[in-house]
């Protein structure tokens, strides 16, 4: 389309487009905020964990209380924080270390999720578990999203001191009397939330990607936490628009197309960012000086 105001308006005379719009930019923020978190404390892939918690809760529900996304997606939540919270108490009461504590309960849960799954029909309801559909998503829905994104943003602003000695240095934090495994709780309980908001809009497939590469892309071109988690915030909101936009107008599937975008500028960020290919061959050639580094 060649005028670019059209191109913009176009999609917003229908309203699930709005509702879509909107969605995108609440994941975007909240996403970019609870996956920087997770890549900073070297957990970035404990988000594909947490989706597989989440099968058994939606099968159970389906089983329990019938098809509708509002129960699948309560079954997800309870699966999920309840998995997480028995991973946290293996890992501080046992020697096993935090990821081996997580990686053995959340495999758990997704074997157990998919025996349940062979006992349904598979209905279109639990395709979007996997695959998600943005553009059909409600105002409930949207609602949901709003409050996840609200109280990330909350806790991660009124606990932003907390929440950067916790990430690099737990024991000092324990030391000064901090409760770390509170934090660290809270932390997983947000990310589980964020993850189960999530899934109505791109899926367990694709959820993923709206974690980790606006934080993973922020990373590169970041040298605080704090620009760091506006940086992947941002990014997560406006490029996660941008891909439905394109999605629309190339009449392309919502989700693949958010995360593609995202990746895109992730790859891009690789090759021309600070800390990317070019960035560090060039200042390899440079004379040395100080440098701050969230590494």
């Amino acid at each position: 389309m060649s005028d670019p105001t059209a191109w913009l308006l176009e999609p917003l005379h229908y309203r699930f487009v709005c509702r879509g719009l909107g969605m995108a930019v609440l994941l975007g923020v909240s996403g970019g905020i609870a996956g920087s978190v997770l890549l900073l404390r070297r957990m970035a892939l404990m988000a594909d964990s947490f989706g597989h918690s989440l099968l058994p809760g939606v099968a159970l529900s389906y089983l329990v209380l019938g098809p509708g996304i509002a129960s699948l997606f309560a079954g997800a939540a309870i699966a999920g924080l309840f998995t997480t919270l028995i991973s946290g108490v293996a890992h501080r009461l046992t020697r096993l270390k935090e990821d081996a504590a997580f990686g053995s309960f959340f495999i758990l849960c997704f074997a157990l999720g998919a025996a349940l799954m062979s006992r349904l029909a598979a209905p279109v309801d639990l395709l979007h578990y996997l695959f998600g559909n943005i553009l059909a998503v409600t105002s409930a829905d949207l609602i949901l999203v709003a409050v996840t994104a609200s109280l990330t943003v909350l806790l991660a602003t009124v606990f932003y001191r907390t929440l950067v000695i916790e990430t690099f240095d737990p024991s000092f934090h324990r030391a000064c009397g901090g409760w770390s495994s509170l934090t660290n709780l809270s932390i997983l309980t947000v990310t589980v939330l964020d993850l189960v908001s999530a899934l109505q809009a791109v899926g367990m497939v694709l959820a993923i990607g709206m974690f980790i590469l606006p934080a993973a892309t922020a990373y590169l071109w970041c040298e605080r936490i704090d620009r760091m988690l506006l940086c992947a915030s941002l990014y997560g909101a406006v490029v996660s628009a941008l891909g439905l936009y394109l999605s629309y107008h190339l009449n392309l599937p919502s989700g693949p197309c958010m995360v593609t975008a995202l990746g895109t500028g992730f790859v891009a960020s690789v090759l021309v960012s600070p800390n990317g290919v070019i960035g560090r061959h060039l200042r390899s050639r440079a004379p040395s000086g100080p440098r701050r580094s969230l590494a």
